[in-house]
């Protein structure tokens, strides 16, 4: 930063605002920081009282912060997102239509090791709707390095869309309530009505609802019948636990072509089981989803919609963020849990 005449600041860029004052008319910046000064201010400029000014010389080897903001967010932006104007070195990252938002971690954690840049984003995996901020490129300091800008735009450029959405599908979803006392009418079903909720809260097509007493065949002729009738995802609840009686999650396992992990590191929701048949989820909903709002179904249900396969090494990750505080008032999804 240095201080020159007015006459000599074109070209430069102002290192602070420059406040204006009009007794009883107006109060406020006449020009920001940031602002790169142009001949025709230095009249407007005398005006306000300003002989000399604070500023930063923009040489070859410099990019202002406006414009190295715009580029750093377009560069690490992919497309199904907007950027916003550059304002005081800095652009917002909005959401055009309502998806998954993806983040490439290890990459964003690269760009931010450059000096004088700060990426920042929405937790990875949150579904984000229309005209939502869901990240911010800021440059620090008025002027930027071009050498170490450009080194940003090629992490960006290697590691593909560092900020991302993925479309939510409104796949058909299949529900198999299991339970001998269900099936036979001795206790009224609350499980069926709990998932067909969070169907229509995630965007997903309820296909059809079925019951099924505590009999693994019995429960696998259900699961198959749902597949047969094009369910693109299937909920299996009741009998996920240890009791004797309980036999879904052998039953799930027989109508898979793959068993991903039965038991989840996240509470409520330790007893899920997720499961494929080809690229059909089967996914064992533990009894903690009818009592409690948020379970292990809220964290995994966007990403299943958005068709997205989970493998064992995502739900083992979910054990960083995934206990639940239980608050009196749930505010999920702005909350720490499940954000692994």
């Amino acid at each position: 930063m240095q201080k020159v005449k007015v006459e000599e600041a074109v070209g430069m860029v102002l290192a602070h605002d420059l406040t204006k004052i009009v007794p009883g008319e107006f109060k406020g910046a006449a020009f920001k920081k940031g602002h790169i000064i142009r001949a025709e201010d230095i009249e407007e400029l005398k005006n306000i009282g300003k002989n000399h000014l604070w500023v930063v010389p923009l040489g070859d080897g410099r990019v202002h912060e406006n414009e190295a903001a715009g580029r750093l967010a377009a560069a690490a932006a992919a497309q199904g997102l907007s950027i916003t104007k550059p304002r005081e070195g800095k652009a917002n990252i909005v959401a055009v239509h309502r998806g998954l938002l993806k983040i490439n971690r290890s990459a964003l954690a690269e760009l931010n090791q450059i000096p004088d840049i700060a990426v920042v984003t929405l937790y990875d995996n949150t579904i984000v709707e229309p005209e939502q901020i869901v990240a911010a490129a800021k440059i620090i300091p008025l002027t930027m390095d071009r050498e170490e800008l450009e080194r940003a735009e090629r992490i960006c450029g290697r590691a593909g869309p560092v900020i991302a959405t993925r479309e939510l599908f409104r796949l058909k979803v299949g529900i198999v309530v299991t339970g001998s006392e269900v099936y036979s009418g001795r206790i009224q079903d609350r499980f069926g009505a709990v998932l067909k909720a969070k169907i229509a809260h995630y965007g997903g097509e309820f296909l059809d609802l079925q019951y099924a007493p505590d009999d693994t065949d019995f429960i696998q002729g259900r699961i198959q019948g749902m597949l047969e009738r094009g369910a693109e995802l299937v909920l299996i609840s009741g009998g996920m636990a240890v009791d004797a009686d309980d036999v879904t999650p052998q039953a799930i396992a027989r109508s898979a072509s793959e068993v991903v992990a039965y038991g989840v590191p996240l509470l409520p929701g330790a007893m899920c089981m997720v499961a494929y048949h080809g690229a059909t989820p089967l996914v064992g909903v533990p009894a903690c989803a009818m009592y409690n709002q948020t379970t292990i179904l809220d964290v995994i249900m966007p990403r299943l919609l958005a068709k997205e396969r989970l493998t064992r090494a995502d739900l083992a990750a979910l054990a960083h963020g995934g206990l639940c505080r239980q608050c009196e008032v749930c505010h999920y999804p702005v909350c720490s849990f499940g954000k692994s």
